[in-house]
């Protein structure tokens, strides 16, 4: 029989954590130059119409349909195009309709492909980032979602129903909410297609500040407010788990904004709003594995961590040269990798995972699993990534030209900008024009002549 109530609070889950691709969309827009807002808006907006209909038609299947070998991928022919699942069936945790697990999962897939697209601002195709958007989904994320969000089931006699992934059965990794899945594999997806793609021109040399500081404030707050249901929303249930869920989210994410800014103030004499934001969203990032397994003064310890480290960690690109443009590397890389090893140290068997760390006396076992579970998504990741990028590259072309660049990606591209200013009073656009419109400037121009 359907819970009501736990349904209630998975679908308003599902579509908190669908805001927080817009939500993204307005963080990586305001990050960048004015010439390629519009595009950065683009690119997760694209993510969000394409993996919608992925997910559908093979993608649910893949993560979520019964084991195929070794705990590495679904069948993607079981539930292709969610056949049979609009019946009114439950999953296993009682009372939820498996549609309402769909529609919450969908989500996490969307948001995983866009948060990639930061890495690699002001430089890509728009067409080839939809390509490579639909491969990376279905060789990448898809299985890795298997991995780790697909749990074996038995029956009340303990028969096994349905057979899921190896990490989050087999390796018994605590990843709660996708520190690996969705941000140790974007982080490792975007600095590897940052290497194939190479730096922006200019980097290093040219000031390529935020243009829109406000924009990047708003996007920060709403992966914030929709951050509860990503994390909350994975107890699958409105019950005690997901409640310490959002208590852990809310004070890790306080604690991670904090400890950015004094790394900040420490470093570089102020504390910083683009800072502040990025904060917020490092500290999100570390707690989304841990969330279930840490005590809040754990979450808080958790949060601090992250914020510091992932502030030092945003300048190793330019220490190393690879041009992460929005920093996808060091926030959700790095803080992904902090949330999920954490586990290991400071988890306490008093939160609903059940399993202490190192620091609780639970020695290095869980310590050991937490770090193999995050390799392997990393390695993963960036091998794959790496070679989807190159063929890209070499077939259809994945970067701009140079020409194209400097005009700005708006205009070449979408044929667009993103502010009018002509229409604020007189005088024309200080916006690089497109193709088209530079043709009728021209013929205009000869007409006047």
């Amino acid at each position: 029989m359907v819970n009501t109530g736990d349904t209630a609070w998975i679908l308003t889950s599902a579509a908190l954590v669908l805001l927080m691709t817009p939500g993204l969309a307005l963080f990586y827009g305001g990050m960048v130059r004015a010439k390629s807002v519009l595009n950065m808006m683009m690119m997760s907006f694209g993510a969000l119409a394409l993996i919608s209909v992925l997910w559908v038609l093979y993608g649910y299947s893949v993560a979520f349909g019964d084991d195929v070998g070794l705990g590495l991928l679904g069948d993607p022919t079981e539930f292709f195009g969610l056949a049979g699942l609009m019946e009114d069936l439950t999953t296993e945790e009682g009372g939820l309709p498996t549609m309402a697990f769909v529609g919450f999962q969908a989500v996490f897939a969307i948001i995983t492909v866009a948060l990639i697209s930061g890495a690699i601002a002001d430089r890509a195709k728009f067409g080839s980032w939809m390509v490579f958007a639909g491969i990376w989904a279905t060789v990448v994320y898809f299985p890795v979602a298997h991995w780790v969000f697909d749990f074996t089931l038995t029956d009340d006699d303990g028969v096994v129903t349905h057979t899921g992934g190896w990490i989050a059965n087999n390796l018994a990794a605590i990843d709660f909410a996708g520190g690996t899945a969705v941000h140790i594999n974007a982080g490792a997806a975007g600095l590897a297609l940052a290497l194939v793609l190479g730096k922006r021109r200019g980097f290093g040399r040219d000031a390529m500040r935020p243009h829109n500081l406000p924009l990047v404030m708003i996007g920060a707050g709403l992966l914030w407010f929709g951050w509860f249901g990503f994390n909350a929303g994975s107890a699958l249930a409105a019950n005690n788990t997901a409640a310490v869920a959002w208590v852990n989210t809310l004070v890790a994410t306080g604690a991670a904004t904090l400890a950015w800014l004094l790394v900040e103030k420490a470093r570089d004499g102020h504390s910083t709003s683009l800072g502040g934001a990025s904060g917020v969203v490092a500290g999100l990032v570390a707690i989304t594995p841990a969330c279930s397994a840490v005590s809040p003064l754990g979450a808080i310890a958790v949060g601090a961590v992250a914020g510091a480290l992932c502030a030092l960690a945003v300048g190793l690109k330019f220490r190393f040269g690879y041009d992460d443009s929005l920093d996808v590397v060091g926030v959700h890389l790095v803080g992904g990798l902090v949330g999920t090893i954490l586990v290991g140290f400071v988890g306490t068997a008093a939160a609903p995972a059940g399993v202490d760390g190192l620091f609780y006396g639970g020695g290095v076992d869980q310590l050991w699993r937490q770090v193999v579970g995050a390799l392997a998504v990393l390695a993963y990741s960036f091998v794959l990534t790496l070679v989807i990028g190159f063929l890209i590259q070499k077939t259809i072309g994945f970067r701009l030209t140079e020409e194209d660049e400097v005009t700005g990606i708006d205009t070449v591209v979408h044929a667009e900008s993103g502010y009018d200013f002509a229409s604020l009073g007189g005088g024309g656009s200080t916006a690089p024009l497109g193709g088209q419109a530079r043709a009728e400037a021209r013929n205009t121009e000869g007409s006047q002549a």
